[in-house]
């Protein structure tokens, strides 16, 4: 196919329908970004790449650690969701982690699940932690196992398991609904470290209140890149960041001509004017 026509075609499409032009101007912005992230990474410029310290993460070995001390279990829940569910993939990544320090401290790990897919995956995940740390005989299938799909009958199941065994240390890392301060205070009242995370809003402040440390929405989601030290995964973690920060950018800048518009209305028409059409080229090319 001829190059100038390809061209040609592009051309005529950004001219018919210009948020392309704006789609295209982002993805080379946050490719760009990336690229370079990802440059520090492999040049080891660990300082580019810094990322707040975040204290529920800090704290995994300190919890495990306790429960080893007491010789106590460490319990860990992952929401009630499925796989399909962003949150339960979350909290599996750092189920890997803190298996693999159970298998290093020598702690029984238990994980109830609420969906018989989660159940195979984290026996998956596990396995392979166990083996990492070089102790695959203290692996125990059958320490990982599904209770129920229901809601309440799953926190009851949850909350039974904590009053027999009485954990040193339980995560509660996915997806939680109303079952989030049933749990959370059961854990609270056999004097557990509890180290929950969730992106559920209206969850959060039961968690909060109940638990030693909580990971609050994107903390949780950010937790695979801070606890393996990957550098390429932080670079990931950093130009996602970037892309948020400009789009905050983005939205600031036309909340600002928006109040500049409605503030030149009484004092200066022209330049209302002005900015108005600016404003509508904006959202011309963002498709608003």
């Amino acid at each position: 196919m001829d190059i100038g026509y390809i061209i040609y075609s592009m051309v005529t499409d950004i001219t018919e329908m210009p948020t392309k032009l704006s789609t295209l101007i982002v993805l080379v912005i946050f490719a760009w970004i990336l690229f370079r992230y990802m440059r520090y990474a492999r040049e080891g410029k660990e300082e580019k790449l810094f990322i707040r310290k975040i204290a529920g993460l800090n704290a995994i070995d300190e919890a495990i650690g306790r429960s080893t001390e007491l010789g106590r279990p460490v319990l860990f829940v992952n929401g009630i969701l499925d796989v399909d569910d962003i949150q339960t993939l979350a909290g599996l990544s750092i189920l890997s982690y803190v298996a693999e320090k159970c298998a290093q401290y020598q702690t029984d790990l238990i994980m109830p699940t609420s969906r018989s897919v989660v159940m195979t995956v984290a026996q998956e995940v596990v396995k392979e932690a166990y083996l990492r740390a070089g102790r695959p005989d203290l692996y125990r299938a059958d320490r990982i196992f599904y209770l129920t799909d229901d809601q309440f009958g799953f926190a009851a199941g949850v909350d039974g398991i904590m009053s027999r065994e009485k954990p040193g240390a339980i995560f509660l890392l996915g997806a939680f609904y109303a079952e989030s301060l049933i749990l959370a205070e059961t854990g609270y009242s056999v004097g557990a470290i509890q180290i929950a995370g969730t992106a559920m809003p209206a969850q959060l402040p039961f968690f909060v209140t109940a638990c030693d440390y909580t990971l609050i929405g994107e903390e949780l989601y950010a937790a695979s890149a801070y606890l393996s030290k990957n550098p390429l995964e932080k670079a990931s973690l950093k130009a996602q960041d970037m892309g948020k920060f400009l789009s905050m950018i983005t939205i600031l800048v036309g909340v600002t001509l928006k109040i500049g518009i409605e503030l030149t209305k009484v004092f200066n028409p022209a330049v209302s004017q002005k900015l108005q059409s600016v404003m509508n080229v904006l959202l011309k090319y963002l498709g608003a």
